[in-house]
């Protein structure tokens, strides 16, 4: 009895040894960051990313791993006419081409060689890497209420040589470009695509046209006609994209103010609402199109893809290459638009608010070259399109309308440099949706 009873202790003893080896410590409680009385809160995120799928030179968990720990909530990786999706082997010998050689030695040292699916050999020019879906990585890099992956593509189309680029974010199925005779039925009829994905999906796609300045290929005019667009690029991070125009053509806030103005006085349609987005392809530090140039902030209670595209269409965004935004208002009883801005070191900010007297005159010039030539480009328009009808100091600005103004919105302008600039003396920036507008069938303000 007493051989059994020692048995039957030692036994005891063991079981509760190993029961506690496997508790682990209580930790201090963390914040749920999903709450039944989710609040609205700012979703830092990027819209237009490329990946070794398409044209960029590092692989999509690389690329998701320098967002998520970079301070922002949420990306899309965009590459050209095509999903990351299905079973895909890439030769060693075209990534080193990309200019990016430390590419499969930092992925390995990242993810593991457990993780990273490599076959043939390097010696013999054989070598060739796996690349993960989208289904498949997003389950390491993402994390509950902190960071999201988007499906996304940019949609790649052409017309006469022209460039038509357009980023489809929370797309569900690949859409491909259509084409067309001009421009602007090009973008027609493939927004039409994007809108008949979202009535058979039942998912809220957002759409937005890319760099319009990239090879001069869109016009404001081209903007303004295809109503159906409601977003496009003020800025885009991307060094070959014509953000500020030139000494001949516009840069891209001077063709956003001539859209939405033709837009509301003219077609009695919706202004555009403006991003700011990275178009990155080179993630080594040496190359030119680097990540984390610009982004949009979205105001939203959840940090899911239909949340965030919601918000969005919902024109709850503003766009940053830098300035940081902790409030943006419009009250349309008051008719008066509020920001606060989040103080940055020693940094002096100035806010200007822009818009478009109501009798503003609304012919274009056409635009002529040294020669004297005409441009195939926006026109030449009244400096009364897109003025400055104030302009405030400090952290915080409001600005009340008077009913002379179409639309305001307003641009954020920080005295500090930004840290990795795309364009020559470039500042830190934000940019606020237009506001206060109404149509001709609505005598209230739409926004």
């Amino acid at each position: 009895m007493q051989f059994v009873f020692r048995r039957r202790w030692l036994r005891t003893a063991l079981t509760c040894l190993l029961a506690c080896a496997f508790v682990r410590p209580a930790l201090a409680a963390e914040p749920d960051p999903i709450t039944a009385d989710a609040p609205l809160r700012w979703y830092r995120g990027n819209l237009h990313t490329h990946s070794l799928w398409s044209d960029g030179n590092d692989f999509p968990e690389m690329i998701a791993e320098w967002y998520r720990t970079h301070g922002y909530q949420f990306l899309a990786l965009s590459d050209h006419n095509v999903l990351s999706a299905g079973e895909r082997w890439m030769s060693w010998s075209r990534i080193e081409k990309r200019g990016h050689p430390e590419a499969l030695k930092k992925y390995l040292a990242r993810f593991g060689e457990h993780w990273v699916e490599t076959r043939g050999d390097r010696t013999q020019d054989t070598l060739e890497v796996r690349l993960k879906p989208l289904d498949e990585f997003r389950h390491l890099v993402e994390e509950r209420g902190q960071f999201l992956m988007i499906p996304s593509e940019e949609l790649s189309d052409a017309v006469d040589g022209k460039p038509l680029h357009i980023n489809i974010a929370n797309v569900q199925e690949l859409i491909q470009p259509l084409g067309g005779a001009t421009m602007r039925e090009a973008m027609a009829a493939d927004l039409r695509a994007v809108e008949e994905q979202e009535r058979q999906s039942g998912k809220p796609l957002l759409a937005h046209l890319n760099h319009p300045n990239f090879y001069w290929a869109v016009t404001a005019e081209d903007i303004a006609a295809v109503i159906n667009e409601r977003f496009v690029e003020v800025y885009n991070g991307h060094t070959g994209v014509n953000n500020d125009g030139d000494e001949h053509r516009a840069g891209m806030e001077e063709i956003w103010d001539i859209a939405n103005t033709l837009r509301i006085a003219e077609l009695n349609a919706a202004p555009l609402m403006g991003l700011a987005t990275d178009d990155s392809h080179h993630y080594d530090g040496a190359q030119e199109q680097r990540p984390g140039r610009g982004w949009i902030m979205v105001r939203a209670r959840h940090l899911t893809p239909d949340s965030l595209v919601r918000a969005i269409k919902a024109g709850d965004f503003y766009a940053s290459t830098g300035v940081t935004l902790t409030d943006v208002r419009y009250d349309a009883t008051s008719r008066t638009v509020s920001l606060e801005i989040e103080p940055q070191a020693d940094a002096e900010f100035t806010t200007r608010f822009i818009g478009t007297p109501r009798n503003a005159p609304l012919e274009g010039k056409d635009r002529t070259d040294g020669a004297g030539a005409a441009l195939d480009t926006t026109k030449k328009y009244s400096p009364e399109i897109g003025r400055t009808f104030a302009e405030v100091k400090g952290a915080s600005a409001t600005y009340q309308l008077t009913g002379e103004e179409l639309y305001i919105r307003a641009i954020v302008t920080s005295s500090l440099a930004h840290p990795d600039p795309s364009l020559a003396g470039q500042l830190q920036q934000a940019w606020t949706q237009p506001v206060g507008w109404s149509l001709k069938t609505d005598a209230t303000p739409s926004q």
